[in-house]
């Protein structure tokens, strides 16, 4: 019979490839919407919506999937996620209109929502000081963004966009069967039926919830954007062909989900407050870079006008794009350890509300990116936004938990 410990790792092990193949899946827009961008004439906003639709339901389920996995567990409501999304994915292959690939990607935004039930199914396997690590590991499938950026271009030069929507629909149907059979219940973990919606969604009244939403809504709602974006970003701003651009915005995506775990461990080490503080900033600082737009300028010296050009080139871009991935890498896993240091009770529907606030960073922001493209005619207007968002965050972060900290600290050192 197997051991608790085999169980658990064996959880962490099959739910963590489930949810890396649902996040190929999620993100498959940021390239197979390039070229039906090119087929239906599509301009930066509406291009924006196309690739950000699958993550609205992706965002929205997430609240009664986190319900319903403390309710019935993690397990069951896992395999059936997958399974609901398989015709849809496969229909994709079909569409010949706008409104076609909008109503579909609906239905394949479900996949999204498998974060929710993830991380409280793996999480309640592990004590209190490994949750962190476990979380970050299952987190780890965020890796899935950059997957599709290997692979779909890949599949698109070769045989045509509509190929992977089929191929995907296949590998969610496979690997639902094979999630069944190497994962594990276990009733200790089920809230039970007793509790119920109204009881649930109580913690919508506590503003540390808020708070973490917004920290997430960064972090991941931020990472989402960006991996939708970025491909994209690459073709318009640099000149790159579909391949070289996703391999490229992949730099992005790889650290963004790999390193999620190394975010679990210093969580465990350092605590959840510590680590996102730091990520706030590191965010911050990569972003005032990314904001610059390309800019030329001329100045009238005493030998004649002198014309000069400031702007990250794709290297540099690169290389700043990579070090916010790592950041967001670690900042997702911190928040997440905030949820299960303060919910250990109902990490299902906390986590719920949370990664719905993220997965609608992750639908806004794409919209509001083409838009602001449209309006400005700038393109690292996305960069601006963000880095606006990123401040306020650092403000809300300092007045609710670090200034009340040094405040308590001073007030102790005087009483002494």
């Amino acid at each position: 019979m197997a051991t608790q410990q085999y169980k658990a790792w064996s959880v962490v092990t099959a739910s963590t490839i489930a949810f890396t193949v649902c996040f190929m899946i999620w993100m498959m827009f940021a390239v197979i919407g390039i070229p039906i961008k090119q087929l239906l004439g599509l301009n930066e906003t509406e291009f924006g919506l196309l690739i950000a639709m699958p993550v609205l339901t992706g965002s929205l389920i997430r609240l009664p999937l986190g319900m319903w996995t403390d309710k019935y567990g993690g397990r069951i409501v896992f395999f059936v996620l997958m399974l609901s999304t398989v015709i849809p994915i496969w229909m994709i292959s079909y569409a010949t209109k706008y409104w076609h690939f909008l109503f579909t990607s609906l239905f394949v935004g479900v996949a999204g929502g498998s974060f929710t039930v993830g991380i409280a199914y793996c999480a309640r396997w592990f004590k209190k000081d490994q949750q962190g690590l476990a979380m970050g590991i299952f987190g780890a499938g965020n890796t899935g963004a950059a997957i599709t950026k290997l692979v779909a271009p890949a599949i698109v030069v070769a045989y045509g966009w509509a190929m992977v929507p089929q191929v995907y629909a296949v590998l969610m149907l496979v690997t639902a069967i094979l999630f069944w059979m190497f994962t594990f219940s276990d009733a200790t973990h089920i809230v039970g039926k007793h509790v119920t919606i109204r009881e649930q969604l109580q913690t919508l009244k506590d503003p540390k919830v808020w708070r973490y939403s917004q920290y997430y809504s960064i972090v991941f709602g931020g990472y989402v954007a960006l991996a939708l974006w970025m491909t994209k970003y690459y073709v318009s701003e640099y000149g790159f062909d579909l391949k070289t651009a996703a391999l490229l915005a992949a730099a992005f995506s790889i650290p963004g989900g790999l390193l999620r775990a190394v975010g679990g461990y210093f969580s465990d080490k350092f605590g959840a407050h510590t680590i996102t503080w730091w990520v706030l900033w590191i965010s911050l600082v990569c972003l005032f870079f990314l904001s610059y737009p390309q800019t030329e300028f001329t100045i009238l010296t005493v030998t004649g006008p002198a014309t000069f050009h400031i702007g990250l080139g794709p290297v540099m871009f690169t290389i700043i794009m990579f070090t916010m991935g790592i950041a967001f890498a670690i900042g997702k896993a911190s928040v997440f350890k905030y949820i299960s240091d303060d919910y250990p009770g109902n990490i299902g529907v906390v986590s719920g509300v949370v990664g719905l606030a993220g997965g609608m960073g992750g639908f806004l922001m794409p919209i509001m990116f083409g838009a602001l493209v449209d309006l400005t005619g700038i393109r690292s207007s996305a960069f601006m936004l963000m880095f606006g968002i990123v401040w306020v965050s650092l403000m809300w972060m300092y007045f609710t938990e670090v200034h009340p900290l040094h405040a308590e600290k001073e007030s102790s050192r005087v009483g002494s």
